[in-house]
């Protein structure tokens, strides 16, 4: 990749593009790209999408962007997002940029032991472990590997996905399955650059959740303390960061990479 200027062509995908982590990538990623590129935005809210879009076609006019409301635990829903990759793909594309950022915190005002309901921790897993498998594998279908066309998997992860947090055994469990399940590709799939990101503590919605509902006391104080402290991280810092580390490309594929390892 050109460690300089950006992605050339590109056709870039963000899943939970209407807020927090996914539209600040939105904004930064639509200015690292050439003319011609095509951006797709999914999410679950329409209203923020559009704004999105209104925003991005303002100050990138010169890129394509379509938004689709999707909720991708849905077939239907995955299937209307491929339609979409499918119609506006581009046989002079230089990249391709895959970004897995939809997801849910999950209750974590409950402990292990309080899951009992099986239709509840299936809900979850389809909508933050199985849409993505199945996603991803729909992408890679509808843009095969060609040469000359760089193919780039990002999986957004957590520390979550390699340390336990009392009382978040649904985010925990998701982001250490997605996380094996982007190692297995890169194994699998060796034209891939694939890279499980993990962006640090960020002040959004989800961070505030963990701070006032957790059921672990611990955790609750954790994380308010890095709210007080002022060690939250803005979205913008972070996307910065992951945008330095794939435009560099010096990562194994496959990798967990941490904001703070870079």
């Amino acid at each position: 990749m050109n460690a300089v200027k950006g992605f050339g062509k590109a056709l870039v995908i963000i899943t939970g593009a209407s807020r927090g982590f996914g539209r600040a990538l939105a904004l930064e990623i639509a200015g690292r790209v050439d003319a011609g590129s095509v951006l797709i935005l999914a999410a679950r809210s329409e209203d923020r999408l559009q704004e999105l879009q209104t925003h991005l076609s303002r100050d990138a006019s010169q890129v394509t962007v379509r938004c689709v409301a999707a909720d991708l635990a849905r077939k239907e829903d995955i299937e209307r997002v491929l339609t979409e990759v499918k119609e506006t793909q581009r046989a002079d594309i230089d990249h391709l940029l895959l970004f897995n950022n939809a997801g849910s915190l999950g209750d974590v005002s409950r402990y292990c032991r309080d899951f009992t309901d099986v239709d509840e921790v299936d809900s979850f897993l389809s909508f933050n472990v199985s849409s993505a498998l199945c996603f991803t594998a729909g992408v890679l279908n509808t843009v095969p590997r060609r040469a000359g066309l760089t193919r780039v998997i990002v999986n957004i992860s957590s520390l979550c996905a390699i340390k336990p947090f009392a009382s978040w055994v649904l985010y925990c469990t998701g982001k250490a399955a997605r996380e094996m399940m982007f190692r297995v590709l890169a194994e699998e799939e060796a034209d891939l650059r694939v890279l499980s990101y993990a962006p640090g503590p960020l002040d959004t919605d989800m961070q505030l959740q963990a701070r006032t509902i957790s059921a672990d006391s611990g955790i609750r104080s954790e994380c308010n303390n890095l709210h007080v402290q002022g060690q939250l991280l803005t979205c913008e810092v972070s996307v910065n960061k992951l945008m330095k580390v794939l435009l560099e490309g010096n990562f194994t594929s496959g990798a967990h990479l941490d904001f703070y390892d870079v």
